[in-house]
């Protein structure tokens, strides 16, 4: 038995993790025997290619992946530099320095790190009586272009999205903020999929302990794939159990941008075009980006359009419910002769028929996000129209009902965050139970449990009220309203901790400029 051999028995359960021995094997000094390892770990892996090569007498192999890498690259800036090579090299190091004209390499003894670098698009030289091998980046694959995103459209604003590339996402948010204080944390999660995850944050504007549990969370993470950033999401979230979201996604790197510098925290997974920010509030999920590019009048104005669509969305088929079952005496006498004759001829009581127009327009919008978007749209909208009109005529349901619904469907699609609005839509159906039982009394019990929820809930040890509850009246300038951005000289206090001021020698006077 050989030296090397020797060498990697004695060092094959050398590392651990976790308390657990991991398996490692060096790299061998016969190319023989590492060109057998990773044959035997890409086994029946026809798009794993293996270049070999002769420079300076000796054989030499590169191992890639075709459609991962730039062949190109490759083949100009290192299959040619080995083969030309003038100079004699006799290290790792010296083909490195004086012989690749490739920008990123990097040196390893360790076969089995090699073959993680090949699977995550790296190419690997091997050479002949080496004990080190060097891996270096060439990477190239199809991604999508980078356009603007379909979930969060604004009329004013830029027009890029974020796309399936990490590092493109990267530095579209790089782009953004150009300062070395901003961080990035690199991790790799999932033990088959070893999914690329980054931790993105302004060092000396977000919380340290913060950062610090986003980390903690993720490092516990032990899983076999993650595919997109809805796995990431729902394995750190606060409340596993509640139906409201406790973090923020976004497609934009605007919105990404503006979350880093209020001293939040940005979770990028490649594979997805969807970043996670946290820590997230309740009233976040009401601001869109726009808010801060039109004038503050057209702002304040939108949010409070939103604001009052929330409660017709949340409350409205539930009021209905209550007012026609227990609390006529409510509805003025015309209305109510009105709703009366239009319910005389209907066999079911008006929960039930809000249960069905709601489940059936539930059905209308899922269905039309699922159909091509060329006829997605235009059957959603002709088979609300066709059913709705066909089963007031069967007297199914009450043509009141039908503008209930109608407007209660209308009213959720004005919240900007599709998450809120599910949720707001979930939390419809129990309201409208418990206003069929108890009337408005019902309505006052869900919606107190509601409040007391929203209230207890924490999105990383912040409060996910805040800043209403608990109470901070001069941050409350950037929840029902956006003031001018001369108003804005802190960042919020439930994220930052030092370095709490945004500008200075503003143009006007604010109520901060004398403190």
């Amino acid at each position: 038995m050989n030296g090397q051999n020797k060498k990697n028995i004695a060092t094959y359960w050398s590392f651990c993790y976790m308390g657990k021995i991991e398996r490692v094997t060096l790299v061998y000094r016969k190319i023989g025997d590492n060109l057998s390892f990773f044959k035997n770990a890409f086994s029946d892996c026809s798009d794993v290619l293996y270049r070999n090569i002769q420079m300076d007498g000796k054989r030499a192999c590169l191992i890639f992946i075709d459609g991962l890498v730039n062949t190109t690259d490759i083949q100009q800036h290192v299959i040619l530099d080995l083969i030309k090579q003038e100079e004699n090299v006799s290290t790792i190091h010296d083909i490195e320095e004086k012989t690749l004209s490739i920008s990123q390499t990097v040196e390893e003894n360790t076969l089995d790190k090699a073959v993680t670098a090949v699977l995550e698009g790296n190419t690997v030289l091997v050479i002949d009586g080496k004990e080190k091998l060097l891996i270096f980046d060439a990477k190239e694959f199809q991604t999508r272009g980078i356009t603007e995103p379909e979930s969060e459209t604004a009329i004013r604003g830029p027009r890029e999205g974020f796309v399936e590339s990490l590092r493109v996402n990267t530095s579209l948010i790089r782009r953004k903020i150009r300062t070395t204080d901003l961080k990035m944390v690199s991790k790799i999660i999932g033990d088959k999929t070893q999914t690329g995850v980054a931790v993105m944050y302004l060092d000396g504007i977000a919380d340290e302990k913060i950062v610090q549990e986003i980390n903690n969370r993720l490092d516990r993470i032990k899983i076999d794939g993650i595919l997109e950033s809805g796995y990431i999401e729902e394995l750190i979230e606060d409340d596993p159990w509640s139906v409201f979201p406790q973090v923020q996604i976004t497609e934009r790197p605007d919105t990404v941008a503006a979350n880093l510098l209020e001293g939040r925290i940005g979770i990028v997974v490649d594979g997805t075009p969807f970043v996670i920010l946290l820590p997230a509030t309740f009233w976040q999920q009401f601001q869109a980006s726009e808010d801060y590019y039109d004038r503050f009048h057209v702002a304040i104005f939108l949010r409070s359009i939103r604001l009052i669509f929330l409660g017709i969305a949340l409350l409205l088929p539930a009021l209905y419910i209550a007012v026609t079952t227990y609390h006529q005496e409510m509805i003025p006498t015309n209305l109510l002769l009105s709703i009366a004759a239009s319910r005389e001829a209907i066999p079911f009581p008006a929960v039930v028929e809000a249960f069905i127009m709601e489940i059936s327009f539930e059905a209308l919008r899922e269905a039309g996000v699922r159909l091509p978007k060329t006829i997605g749209q235009a059957v959603s909208i002709l088979g609300a129209l066709v059913i709705g009109s066909a089963a007031v005529e069967a007297g199914i349901v009450s043509a009141p009902m039908v503008i209930i619904v109608s407007l209660t469907g209308i009213a959720s699609f004005t919240i900007p965050k599709f998450s809120l609005a599910i949720s707001v839509r979930l939390v419809r159906f129990p309201l409208m139970v418990l206003a069929s039982v108890f009337g408005l009394f019902g309505i006052v019990i869900g919606t107190m449990v509601i409040t007391a929820h929203l209230c207890q809930l924490r999105s990383f040890g912040t409060p996910y009220f805040a800043p209403l509850a608990p109470l901070k009246l001069s941050e409350l300038r950037d929840v029902f309203m956006r003031l001018p951005l001369w108003m804005y000289n802190r960042r919020p206090s439930e994220f930052v901790k030092s370095n709490v001021k945004r500008q200075k020698n503003n143009l006007y006077p604010s109520p901060d400029q004398n403190k």
